[in-house]
């Protein structure tokens, strides 16, 4: 019976973890586009995973009820975060009205484009209130509910975030062959500038 329950655990934090992931949002429109475009994916594939076993970790260990006895911090985040999205949106957007002002397609060489791609994946993972509340409150408070199979049911959310992103950034190139035109990569572009810029005023609207 105890094997039975943590499986159903691991089950059911997998199924959580992944209903909160998979939504049309700003990292994983990223992810997605690193991984049509191939470039630096293993490292922003890991970051993200990584960055949400922290969170969610965080979570179930109590600190999503700190955090909230801290309402301050949250609204510098989401303002902070709501002017990275905007401006990131913008930048989408003038790629599609400047297909050939691409920097992400041009680049200053593999090594800049990397540390370009890493450091637009820190911050649109850890400026964006979203993903804490997803990961630290919602994941951590539902966990709180499994009592000693928390961490089981908080495993299995975090596999769900592992083989999302690997299966978003690694089987996006499969779709390489639709986007082979440069007016697929600017309808691409286009949608990543509206969601990132929706987003972006959103939040700053509500902070």
């Amino acid at each position: 019976m105890r094997v039975i329950s943590e499986v159903t655990a691991l089950a059911a934090g997998f199924g959580t973890g992944l209903s909160l992931i998979v939504a049309i949002g700003a990292q994983n429109a990223f992810v997605l586009r690193q991984g049509l475009h191939r470039d630096a994916v293993l490292p922003v594939v890991a970051i993200c995973a990584l960055s949400d076993a922290v969170l969610i970790a965080l979570g179930i260990g109590g600190v999503g009820a700190v955090v909230v006895a801290w309402p301050a911090a949250l609204t510098a985040v989401a303002l902070v975060g709501g002017a990275f999205l905007v401006v990131y949106g913008a930048l989408a957007a003038r790629r599609v009205l400047r297909p050939g002002g691409d920097a992400l397609r041009t680049g200053n060489g593999a090594a800049g484009s990397r540390r370009r791609a890493v450091l637009t994946c820190l911050a649109l993972t850890w400026l964006n209130p979203h993903v804490y509340l997803d990961t630290v409150f919602l994941l951590g408070s539902i966990a709180a509910d499994r009592g000693p199979l928390r961490w089981t049911f908080g495993l299995g959310a975090v596999l769900a975030s592992l083989c999302w992103f690997a299966a978003l950034g690694f089987g996006a190139r499969l779709l390489s062959r639709f986007l082979a035109r440069p007016a697929a990569w600017r309808v691409l572009d286009g949608l990543v500038a509206v969601t990132m810029l929706a987003l972006g005023g959103a939040l700053i609207a509500g902070a």
